[in-house]
Parts: C-alpha cells; sequence; structure tokens
C-alpha cells in the first residue's frame, strides 16, 4: 500500500544525521527501557471509484510537477490550509494555497513528492473541522488514554512515536540489508530515535521490548501527519484543503 508519510519523518532524520559521524553507526546500538505496547489498528480504503480516478490525476501531476495539470483538480471556492489552529487561505485560490503550503516552487521537489504520496494513500476519513470533507491519510485507531499514558510514562511527546504499516517488519541490529534481526514490529506504536543511522533508507527505533535497532523508512508512519483534503464541487471529487504544515 503506497504511503507518503515517511517523508516527514525522512526530512527529520536528514537533519539529525548531518552532526553524525558515519562511526556512530559501525557499533550495534545498546538496549533500551521496555515500555508498554499500544495496540494500533489500520484505517480502511476508502471505496470510490471517481475518489481513486482524481488521485491518479493529482499523483501524475505530482511526478510530472504539473501545476497547470494541478489546478484543474483544485476546488475553486472555499479551499482552506489548517495549520497550527488556523486557516491560512485566506481566500486565495486554491492552487496557490496548495502551491505555498507544499512549497511546490522549490528546486528541491521535495513537495511535488510529498503530494504524489498523499494522492497515492488510499486511506481517508471525516474530519470534525471541515464539514462535507474526507481527508487522507487517516489515521489509525487505537487507545487515546493509553496513548497518553505512554507517553507520560516515557517523558515524550506524540512527535517521537510511529507505527508501522504492517505487522513483522525487521527491526535490524545495523542500518543496512542483511545485518542481523534482533525484533519485529507488531502493530503497535514504536518510539523513533533518528540518531544513530548513515543510512537514510533506514531509520533508528526502539521497540516495546526495549529493543534498539534499525527498520527501513518505508516500514513506519509518524504519528500527525499532514493530510490532503477532498470535498465534492459541482457533483466532482476535488481537492478542497490541506491539514498540516507542509514542506519540510
Amino acid at each position: 500500500m503506497p504511503r507518503h508519510r515517511r517523508l516527514p519523518i525522512v526530512a527529520a532524520l536528514v537533519s539529525a544525521l548531518a552532526g553524525i559521524a558515519p562511526a556512530a553507526a559501525q557499533q550495534p546500538p545498546a538496549p533500551g527501557k521496555a515500555y508498554r505496547p499500544v495496540p494500533i489498528q489500520q484505517p480502511a480504503e476508502i471505496k470510490d471509484a471517481d475518489l481513486t480516478a482524481l488521485r491518479a490525476k493529482v499523483a501524475e501531476a505530482a511526478r510530472n510537477r504539473d501545476r497547470a495539470g494541478l489546478a484543474k483538480v483544485v476546488a475553486a471556492k472555499g479551499f482552506f490550509w489548517e495549520r497550527d489552529g488556523a486557516d491560512r487561505a485566506q481566500g486565495r485560490p486554491g492552487i496557490d494555497v496548495l502551491a505555498a503550503a507544499l512549497g511546490l516552487a522549490s528546486k528541491n521537489g521535495v513537495g511535488w513528492d510529498m503530494l504524489a504520496g498523499l494522492a497515492d494513500d488510499p486511506s481517508a476519513a471525516p474530519v470534525q473541522s471541515r464539514k462535507n470533507a474526507i481527508c487522507g491519510p487517516a489515521e489509525p485507531r487505537f487507545d487515546g488514554k493509553a496513548f497518553a499514558a505512554l507517553l507520560k510514562d516515557t517523558q515524550t511527546d506524540a512527535a517521537a512515536w510511529g507505527y508501522p504499516y504492517a505487522a513483522g517488519a525487521d527491526v535490524r541490529a545495523m542500518p543496512q540489508n542483511g545485518a542481523p534481526v534482533v525484533d519485529k514490529l507488531g502493530l503497535t506504536f514504536v518510539r523513533v530515535m533518528p540518531e544513530g543511522s548513515v543510512n537514510p533508507n533506514y531509520m533508528r527505533v526502539m521497540t516495546p521490548a526495549g529493543k534498539v535497532g534499525f527498520v527501513t523508512i518505508d516500514a513506519l508512519a509518524p504519528v500527525g501527519s499532514d493530510q490532503l483534503c477532498y470535498v465534492k464541487e459541482d457533483g466532482a471529487w476535488k481537492i478542497g484543503g490541506y491539514i498540516g504544515a507542509g514542506e519540510p
């Protein structure tokens, strides 16, 4: 299942690695303190052929960095950008707001990559703050009280946690293929520890058992990722808004 959510974690990982010497990843990491696992249940896919077709158009425009093509599938009215508790759209044309949110004018292309990943993710769900809009990727279902207790027990915040797209991903002793497997991910929250790897294809984690190791970046999603929102306009699905900070 295609996912975009690794991108914010990857951006943070790359930043963290900037000051880390290659020798930091040459020794297997020491084990940490075990924590109580909090199960998650993955969101269901939205079965809507018209929405699937729209997402395909968005993904194609993103791959081609085609702003004009993207503008054709953005709602003409009422576009919103929820960031830090406020609507940053301020009545501007939707394509301009979306381009600003994702930094589409940036030469590095990260915003276009994020957009492609957002469009590829098949999950979506209604959001309380926006009537008649559905946004994706949808968040997993979990016990909020248990997760809050986990944050308190570990003295962390939600940004320090991710969750796997599927159970069974290998946690390896070193950030490389073929390294010994020290644990496997279950469908629970996992602590993310971005320091300690010089391989951009891996991220460092601590499993509930306290095992510290490395998983591939496409195995884990961050908590609270950005969302692309869809609305019906004149009977057709369009991109109607964006929730989140946008391009890292």
